[in-house]
């Protein structure tokens, strides 16, 4: 069979198995079984396709088709023009969380990440202390060591298979010696007063809303980094208190959340300074940032 003809049968079958974006996860997988791009399936359409390749075609359609995210097939997600490796161990990054990348640059750039006003003292960017709680992939961390290359930088997760993947995507980007990953629950043995910045994307989601999650989230990525308990709020009620007592006066806790559970969050930081709900591009409150 040939390219084009093979890439329309994808199509027509994810279409009926009603599975969402059925052309984008046709050419996803297709231009991954083929390790070519795009352009590629375009200027070649009468190329033909071996059995082999229709075999692994057909596999990779069969786990779309059954539900498993195309992330999860190919085991590569893109995240601030980084390739990741991700597995069902992590959950997927997604780019409503480089939003919590875009904050803490601008309060970094910004030199508001520091001392208070008035301190006498200055911190620059360079000797920023960061924390990435809940790393899973590393995208967060990883991100930032990117964007900040004299910071120092923390990621802790609570599971082991996810660090794993964490440890493997920083040395894929030769970022290994900037990224200091440990297990541990939450900020579990960080000293006092010891952080500029906590960042984290923590598990946001009641078990209330779970009808409500997608079919593909709920079966397949890990349910410990999705969901945060009966009301959604349990962890990031935990992490609060935490990140108030390691971040240093001035510090900024800087979390992704969600449009539930935005007003409970808010009452939960009525102790912090400067506390503000930033909106994805969809206007869904998606990352609140705080000052101590």
């Amino acid at each position: 069979m040939q390219l084009k003809q093979t890439l329309a049968a994808a199509i027509t079958r994810l279409t009926a198995e009603h599975v969402p974006s059925p052309r984008l996860n046709a050419e996803l997988l297709l231009m991954f079984s083929l390790n070519c791009d795009r352009a590629y399936l375009y200027a070649h359409p009468e190329r033909e396709f071996s059995a082999e390749e229709q075999y692994r075609y057909d596999a990779m359609l069969a786990e779309r088709v059954r539900g498993v995210p195309a992330q999860y097939i190919t085991g590569h997600q893109e995240f601030w023009g980084m390739d990741l490796v991700v597995t069902p161990a992590v959950l997927i990054p997604r780019p409503e969380t480089e939003h919590v990348i875009e904050t803490v640059l601008e309060l970094a750039r910004a030199g508001r990440a520091l001392p208070s006003p008035g301190s006498g003292q200055t911190s620059p960017a360079s000797s920023l202390q960061i924390a990435d709680v809940g790393t899973g992939s590393g995208c967060i961390a990883l991100a930032l060591a990117k964007e900040l290359p004299q910071a120092e930088i923390q990621a802790t997760d609570i599971s082991r298979a996810a660090l794993e993947v964490a440890r493997a995507n920083a040395i894929r980007h030769q970022l290994e010696s900037r990224v200091q990953f440990r297990e541990a629950d939450l900020l579990t043995g960080f000293g006092d007063d010891s952080l500029d910045f906590v960042a984290s994307n923590p598990p946001y989601v009641g078990e209330s809303e779970e009808n409500q999650v997608q079919l593909e989230v709920r079966k397949f990525e890990p349910r410990g980094a999705v969901f945060a308990g009966p009301t959604g709020v349990e962890v990031i009620a935990r992490l609060i208190p935490q990140a108030r007592a390691t971040l240093k006066p001035g510090g900024w806790l800087v979390m992704e959340i969600s449009g539930t559970i935005s007003e409970q969050v808010t009452r939960l930081l009525r102790d912090w300074d400067q506390v503000q709900i930033r909106p994805d591009l969809q206007s869904i409150p998606r990352v609140v940032q705080a000052r101590k």
